[in-house]
């Protein structure tokens, strides 16, 4: 049995699966969820997980090189960005159109779908 860090199957799969520089979508419940890649769902209740709680547990577990985020965040949700900044130090963030990252979301080696309820609080995590 696994002692701590991530718990479910699913993910602690998905992320020992990757390569350097495969990356994956962590994405609020209504994101348009691609066909192909894995799906992992995480969504219990409103706001539980967060994105920002997935990212959280993952960076304590994998090497992220870099962070997709929506332009629309910086607009729309600043203090979400401004919490994944401090969330992730050093790690670049860097900003694509909403519709890039959904075209992006389709070529990932998995999505896991959160509860998360801020507006574009989608992003993708760029294996290091």
């Amino acid at each position: 049995m696994k002692r701590g860090g991530i718990l479910h199957p699913g993910l602690n799969h998905l992320l020992s699966s990757c390569g350097h520089t495969d990356y994956i979508t962590v994405c609020d419940r209504g994101f348009p969820v691609p066909t192909g890649p894995e799906r992992i769902d995480l969504a219990l209740v409103d706001g539980i997980p967060t994105v920002l709680d997935v990212v959280r547990a993952v960076a304590a577990e994998w090497a992220i090189d870099r962070v997709l985020v929506a332009e629309e965040m910086a607009l729309v949700s600043p203090e979400r960005l401004s919490e994944l900044q401090a969330l992730l130090g050093d790690t670049p963030i860097e900003r694509v159109s909403h519709l890039e990252l959904k075209r992006l979301a389709t070529d990932a080696r998995g999505t896991v779908r959160t509860a998360d309820t801020i507006p574009y609080a989608n992003l993708l995590l760029v294996s290091g």
